[in-house]
């Protein structure tokens, strides 16, 4: 395949120019981008509600309607999920996202057009393995196979035209045949729905392809990982793969794995690339392995604009455009896209780390979440969750933070739940069940991690005596009404510092 590997490292750099050009006039590029969306929808019903034909630019664009969260957006999503065509864009829309719910749904359904998958997830696709290739001339990427650790894929019920998934599922279903030649494994694994078995017939069909790259989230990755060795007998996976160069990873944070994945993969020629690719659109790639932050891609079809995080909750929040961010500001985003969505508030916060090029770092969500193994578990399921195991068991809580604890050689993964009871359960074990029966219920991504215990194993209920939290914030100075105990958190840091200073005072 040395032949396949020197011309499609050759047509994959041919993009780097491309990528020069929204480099070099970035606000050019984004000016060309949103006169497309507008020209393009101005007569679905959208556009013509919100007179589209007349708009001449993103001031006018703005004070036509105000930011939509996925409550305020729903009605027009569900038109176009029970078969109605040109509502939000002018071209079909069969195909769902599927994604962690709101407060008031379990899961969210993002609409996927036609240009949405080949013009910005394929290309953010491509473009990544061009970076690459450029910074990696020498490359043998494709003289193997990717495997591609994706999600499932069921039809919708609310029409017989409509399907939902995971997006990776959705990229994978509507891959071109010659992409099956540098692919692993075969499309019906892929797109199992049964992740215990999908694990199980993934590590089987690939552990003896000559596997070069590997695109998945760190934990799902490990837990195929851990099955391949097992399968194998093999001590890493070198061993399995020898040709193994490269893990595109995304939406969690790889800072935990990182050490793992290096002892999994024992070479100082494996490389790391970080996407920011979600149901709503492809942002953001690594561009430089010194360096963690993510190259803002500019002409996928998608026009940005950030709300300044003290805008954020306001009735007529205040957003900007590219020209006007300035760097290590918190900025919610906002995207209209050539899905549908328009002035779309999806939930996460960036900041800009340089302004030439645009350069972005993922700096959390617009509510605390938890997010460590892709569960997306917002404050509003904790509390709903934490309230049926409170009435299922009799008991009641005065004050909790959850973390997460992450994966390890011997164990997978979990939330640990550090909670002060003012009346505990009579069984701790009893209470966990049922909060995370719960959670199940409450947070399909969630539910999914939770699937016979593979990446996320039951919570971890932690007792913690009368007045910690009190205690805690004593310490930390934060005693008084405005300053409240964090619900969620994303790493450890607090958790620790809680469990550090009970220590303290037993010793």
């Amino acid at each position: 395949m040395a032949l396949l590997n020197s011309f499609l490292s050759w047509w994959m750099k041919k993009r780097i120019h491309q990528i020069e050009l929204f480099l070099k006039y970035p606000h050019d590029v984004q000016q060309d981008v949103f006169q497309k969306l507008i020209q393009s929808a101005q007569n679905t019903e959208w556009g013509k509600k919100y007179s589209y034909s007349d708009i001449k630019n993103p001031k006018q664009f703005k004070e036509r309607f105000p930011v939509m969260n996925y409550d305020a957006f729903k009605p027009w999503i569900q038109r176009v999920m029970q078969g109605e065509q040109n509502i939000i864009w002018n071209t079909e829309i069969k195909w769902f996202a599927k994604s962690s719910g709101t407060t008031s749904d379990k899961s969210k359904f993002i609409p996927v057009s036609k240009e949405a998958i080949e013009d910005c997830h394929f290309k953010g696709a491509k473009d990544l393995l061009s970076i690459y290739c450029n910074n990696h001339p020498d490359t043998n990427l494709f003289d193997g196979k990717g495997l591609t650790l994706g999600g499932s894929n069921q039809i919708n019920s609310l029409s017989n035209d409509s399907f939902s998934g995971d997006i990776s599922a959705i990229l994978i279903k509507n891959l071109p045949n010659w992409a099956d030649i540098i692919r692993t494994p075969d499309m019906s694994i892929a797109l199992m729905d049964d992740w215990e078995e999908k694990i199980k017939k993934m590590a089987e069909a690939t552990a003896y392809e000559d596997v070069t790259n590997i695109s998945g989230v760190p934990t799902w990755t490990l837990v195929l990982a851990k099955r391949i060795l097992e399968i194998t007998g093999k001590k890493n996976l070198l061993e399995v793969w020898p040709n193994l160069e490269l893990f595109i990873h995304g939406a969690v944070s790889f800072v935990p794995y990182h050490e793992q994945f290096e002892r999994l993969i024992p070479s100082d020629d494996m490389h790391y690339v970080e996407t920011y690719n979600a149901s709503e659109g492809f942002f953001g790639i690594q561009d430089r392995e010194d360096l963690s932050e993510l190259l803002l891609m500019l002409d996928y079809g998608i026009f940005y604009e950030f709300m300044p995080m003290e805008e954020y909750g306001k009735e007529h929040p205040r957003t900007v455009g590219l020209e006007d961010v300035v760097t290590e500001k918190n900025y919610a985003l906002v995207i209209s896209t050539n899905g549908g969505l328009w002035r779309y508030l999806i939930g996460d916060t960036i900041k800009f780390t340089c302004l030439s090029p645009y350069r972005i770092k993922i700096t959390g969500r617009t509510k605390h979440y938890i997010n460590a193994f892709g569960e997306e578990v917002i404050v509003d399921n904790a509390e709903n969750a934490l309230q049926i195991a409170c009435e299922k068991t009799n008991s009641l809580v005065r004050d909790y933070t959850v973390a997460p604890v992450y994966i390890s050689e011997n164990a997978n993964g979990a939330h640990e739940w550090l909670i002060e009871f003012e009346r505990p359960p009579v069984s701790l074990e009893f209470f966990s069940e049922v909060l995370d029966n719960a959670l199940k219920s409450l947070n399909s991504d969630y539910e999914a991690k939770r699937y016979n215990d593979l990446a996320l194993r039951k919570p971890i209920i932690t007792l913690l005596p009368e007045n910690t939290f009190f205690n805690w914030l004593k310490a930390k100075g934060k005693l008084g009404g405005q300053h409240k105990v964090p619900r969620l958190s994303n790493d450890r840091k607090i958790a620790e510092e809680i469990l550090e200073m009970l220590k303290v005072k037993v010793s």
